[in-house]
């Protein structure tokens, strides 16, 4: 008689990871306690001997998520370290799209907050003061989340190219260009080009602010 297959046990890890799973398939909308316990193989009420809340199960995707960022060490160049995050949180963000639209709704995660503290240490170990410390982080993870958040609301294919969402202008190229020159150029002499794709606007925009955090640096290290 055929043994069978033994199914891993539950727990606070496992129900996290397969909520993730479900999240990237479906959309963070569609996950529900129920459903995650389905996933699972026990009754809904089951979950909550592992989990204390939904809100638990989101801190812990969130803190997944995190995990997965790149994490500057104090010691490496911060500018490099700083694009290599940035770099690494538009690509994880962009595979766990639902990660843009929810927040920590308890606590932070150690793996949450242990990359924060990299990041500090990063930056300090590079002479930053503690506000121009602050001051970084903010302006980077405000540009790569709203970065990350207009990829995912437009309609770009997996080279990001956005060709698609300027097929109107393209059909009704006389009509639009009387009403929205700007938008109609911007379309046939950018947008619609060869090689052009959304992506690179994020290189661009990471090399300004990166640019201007290194202006400030030496204006706080020439008068300290």
């Amino acid at each position: 008689m055929a043994k069978s297959k033994t199914r891993e046990p539950v727990s606070r890890e496992r129900a996290i990871r397969v909520a993730v799973t479900l999240a990237d398939a479906t959309g963070i909308e569609a996950l529900s306690m129920r459903k995650l316990a389905t996933e699972l193989g026990i009754e809904a009420m089951s979950l909550y001997y592992h989990v204390k809340s939904k809100d638990d199960i989101l801190d812990g995707m969130l803190d997944v998520v995190y995990s997965e960022f790149s994490t500057p060490r104090a010691g490496d160049e911060w500018r490099t370290a700083m694009h290599e995050r940035a770099e690494s949180m538009r690509r994880v963000l962009a595979q766990h799209h639902w990660a843009i639209s929810i927040k920590t709704r308890t606590s932070p995660g150690p793996e949450t907050l242990g990359h924060l503290d990299s990041v500090i240490g990063c930056l300090r170990a590079a002479g930053f003061s503690m506000p121009l410390a602050g001051h970084a982080m903010s302006i980077l993870d405000s540009y790569v989340h709203g970065f990350a958040q207009q990829e995912a609301s437009l309609p770009l294919d997996s080279s990001g190219d956005i060709g698609g969402a300027t097929k109107d202008v393209k059909a009704q190229q006389e009509q639009i260009t009387q009403a929205f020159p700007n938008l109609a150029d911007m379309a046939v002499s950018l947008i619609l080009q060869p090689g052009y794709a959304y992506g690179h606007e994020f290189d661009f925009g990471l090399k300004l602010i990166l640019d201007g955090i290194a202006a400030a640096q030496a204006v706080e290290t020439a008068n300290p």
